[in-house]
């Protein structure tokens, strides 16, 4: 009888470590990791016929790897991400931002340039990793990547102060300057502002960015500033929010409520959550102009949205759609902002007011690298 009484207690125990440890994975990330990264640690985006992989992608996958405490994933991301688009070395270069099969022979890096949001998201995954795993060599890395964003793409705007240009090439004339509103997350904006100047004056120009190129409620994907004519928002066919305005929503909504920008930032982008919640689905683009839209966005739209809807009915119709519509293994650009909204719906992680990530480990998971 106590032996049948032990093995019950042992097989009680052992179904609760299984549980603890199902709790602690993260079923899209697996099928993700499954479906578009290589062995080596390449994340490859097979819409595009020669294979591409972005410092985007990698920047993405590896606050993936680090809010589901995947440090094996992580490690073949960085090692990938820093020999491939690096030259070998994150402490002297930015990462090129476009890699793939530049011909029958060759696999290699198709453009030279860089892309600021993927540096930024990299910089602050390995920051928050040497925080969250105890791991000095992740932190000198940011912090040496951190200080190559400021030498390479952040500059002096007469009129602004200081402004993260999208790369270090192409974007910056003489009295026009050119910036993607998307490319900054707010919170990542107030993280890096215990590094001093010029982050300081970066989370506030970056506030002002959002706030005041989106006059009816809707950020553009790209917009101009001019010295001495300010923010160029002049009806014509460039000045959109489709694809990369997206992300816009997704990063406010995340980020948390004790920030104090956040408020703000939602009353000002209140129109597109009242557009989504009347047409039941977000629209794919928007006239930032006169706020007029066209076509249903995919489903990555539905799922950017999750954290930035504040009524329950319009957050459970875009829940559905997710569920209902989950992208494939053909949707590289969905299916990273699926992780971020979605995940982010499931309490897989949240950001703190100084943007440092809460990740949802557990105890179980916390010793599981």
């Amino acid at each position: 009888m106590m032996k049948a009484f032990h093995w019950c207690v042992l097989a009680a125990l052992m179904l609760a470590t299984t549980s603890l440890r199902a709790a602690c994975t993260w079923p899209a990330w697996e099928q993700f990791k499954q479906d578009y990264i290589s062995e080596s640690g390449r994340v490859i985006d097979p819409s595009d016929t020669r294979k591409i992989s972005t410092s985007e992608g990698q920047s993405y996958a590896l606050f993936f790897a680090l809010a589901a405490n995947d440090r094996k994933t992580f490690d073949l991301l960085l090692t990938w991400t820093r020999d491939n688009l690096a030259q070998g070395n994150l402490h002297d270069h930015l990462p090129a931002w476009l890699w793939g099969q530049k011909d029958k022979e060759n696999w290699a890096i198709i453009d030279t340039n860089s892309a600021s949001d993927a540096d930024i998201w990299i910089a602050w995954s390995l920051l928050e990793a040497g925080r969250l795993w105890k791991h000095p060599d992740y932190t000198r890395t940011g912090k040496a990547l951190l200080k190559r964003i400021v030498s390479e793409e952040v500059v002096k705007v007469p009129g602004l102060g200081s402004m993260l240009l999208p790369g270090k090439v192409g974007f910056a004339e003489a009295h026009v300057w050119r910036f993607n509103p998307s490319y900054l997350p707010p919170q990542l904006a107030s993280y890096f502002t215990r590094f001093g100047a010029p982050w300081t004056t970066l989370r506030e120009t970056n506030l002002r960015l959002l706030l005041e190129t989106a006059p009816k409620g809707f950020s553009p994907d790209w917009v101009q500033y001019q010295k001495n004519r300010g923010w160029q928002l002049k009806q014509n066919k460039s000045l959109v929010g489709s694809y990369d305005a997206i992300r816009v929503y997704l990063w406010v909504g995340m980020m948390s409520d004790q920030d104090p920008q956040k408020a703000r930032l939602l009353a000002r982008f209140q129109p597109m959550a009242a557009m989504t919640t009347k047409q039941g689905v977000p629209p794919e683009k928007v006239d930032v102009a006169s706020g007029k839209h066209t076509g249903k966005g995919p489903v990555g739209f539905s799922a950017s949205l999750l954290p930035f809807l504040q009524k329950r009915d319009a957050q459970a119709a875009q829940r559905q759609r997710v569920a209902d519509h989950f992208p494939d293994k053909n949707a590289y650009y969905s299916y990273v902002l699926t992780l971020f909204g979605q995940g982010w719906d499931q309490h897989r992680f949240r950001f703190t007011a100084k943007g440092e990530l809460i990740p949802d480990w557990g105890q179980e998971c916390a010793s599981s690298h």
